[in-house]
């Protein structure tokens, strides 16, 4: 059985880049009939936040990403010191005593002299004695010691991988106050509980090769990784910075379908074009890791809002009986209300706006040139009831009786009746408007 996990930090609110990985395991393993999970990484307990938690189970279930079952991190430390214990016991975790400043100095002196930056091994010198000093003084972190070979897989994105083990650094497992971080606490969890496939981002893909030694130390199978590419803004900038505006709730505030979100990131950087999608089933149809690229793929918040407007043409009235019904749409016009200004909207929110209009009409805007003309017009207004023949008949004869025609005849009608220069087709608004006694 297929099982995949989305683990975010509960270190700041679920942005745009967060769902590319989440929705790419959850499509992988629905599709398969699998096992989702979603694992917290809240190891570090000074930014980890219970609001964040809750946060991010929120922003999931409003995009219809629904978990089989959820873990945290911070309950399974007993198990990373397990792992470590059997790591050092084994020789591929070594203490280290360098400063952050020491590392950086050595850094820049490799460059200077033209080799990569990687840690130089120093501590695996050290005497005991040394080690008891340095102790004393400074404290320790560890560090995982890398087979120095060639690490090798294949990629779902990426295809064929080759990474040399010597050219990156031995990865810290432990921080000096103790903190596991995240290589660690992945390999153990992923290990843990099964994780059959891991799909992240391009950034991830060093992390994936010395997590594979650390696996294959602890004497367990490799999962099947995937590296998705970056997101970039619309001109192919750094999207990172923009990200603290690009949070899903705020898109949620914001008006914009989640479905319409889905829609696009499901597609995002594939080479199938982007399409509304009615749900999620629709969404996991179409979804193949195949499709995907490692190119840098652009993200344009301008395409959110059209793409969920589309969104909002496609519905029926009977998928939006519930809302309307809630909002005081009548029954009995509820088809006819929504088949009217549907095409008309591009939020949820446009549907309130809408409804009040039909309910308590609006206030006229009506030109001073135009005032004769408008009063005129509503005095030959039919009687009730109105029905889709009632605008075509009016403006008919209107046009005979008034010469006027075009925009210079629907336009001030338009207008005294709704108040705005643009809206639904007026045979279709016209029997809705329950208020029209406010115009004119």
């Amino acid at each position: 059985m297929i099982i995949t996990r989305f683990a975010p930090s509960p270190t700041g609110y679920l942005h745009i880049g967060n769902l590319r990985a989440a929705l790419f395991n959850f499509a992988i393993a629905r599709k398969a009939g699998g096992e989702f999970v979603l694992r917290i990484d809240d190891t570090d307990p000074e930014r980890s936040k219970p609001e964040y938690v809750d946060a991010i189970q929120e922003d999931l279930r409003w995009l219809g990403i629904l978990w089989d079952r959820i873990e945290t991190q911070s309950s399974r430390l007993s198990r990373y010191a397990e792992v470590a214990a059997k790591l050092r016991a084994d020789g591929r975790l070594y203490e280290c005593f360098e400063t952050p400043m020491e590392l950086d100095l050595k850094r820049k002196k490799q460059l200077n002299m033209g080799k990569p930056p990687v840690y130089d091994r120093a501590a695996l010198a050290l005497s005991e004695a040394e080690k008891d000093r340095l102790r004393a003084e400074r404290g320790s972190y560890w560090r995982f010691k890398l087979d120095h070979k060639r690490i090798e897989w294949q990629d779902g994105i990426l295809g064929d991988i080759s990474i040399d083990a010597a050219s990156v650094s031995d990865p810290v497992l432990i921080r000096a106050d103790g903190q596991v971080l995240y290589t660690l606490a992945s390999v153990a969890d992923d290990t843990d509980m099964g994780i059959t496939h891991v799909v992240r981002g391009l950034d991830h893909t060093t992390n994936t090769a010395t997590q594979i030694q650390i696996i294959q130390a602890m004497g367990c199978a490799l999962p099947s990784f995937a590296h998705h590419s970056m997101l970039t803004g619309a001109q192919g900038e750094a999207l990172s910075k923009r990200l603290g505006v690009l949070a899903l709730r705020d898109l949620r505030a914001n008006g914009v379908e989640p479905m319409a979100i889905i829609s696009l990131m499901a597609r995002l950087g594939s080479s199938k074009p982007v399409e509304p999608r009615r749900d999620m089933q629709e969404i996991l149809d179409g979804f193949e890791l195949s499709d995907f690229n490692a190119s840098p793929t652009k993200f344009n918040e301008d395409d959110l809002a059209p793409l969920s407007a589309r969104f909002l043409h496609g519905l029926t009235a009977e998928d939006m009986a519930a809302e309307l019904a809630a909002l005081g749409v009548p029954a009995e016009i509820t088809e006819a209300f929504w088949l009217a200004i549907r095409d008309n909207i591009e939020s949820r929110a446009e549907i309130a706006e809408w409804w009040a209009l039909c309910r308590d009409g609006a206030t006229p805007d009506i030109s001073p040139e135009d005032a004769d003309f408008v009063r005129e017009a509503l005095k030959a207004l039919p009687a009730r009831p109105f029905d889709e023949t009632t605008w075509p008949s009016w403006t008919k004869a209107l046009k005979e009786t008034t010469g006027r025609k075009g925009k210079s005849l629907f336009m001030p009608l338009r207008k005294a009746l709704t108040g705005r220069a643009h809206g639904p087709d007026m045979k279709r608004l016209l029997p809705l408007l329950q208020g029209l006694d406010r115009a004119g």
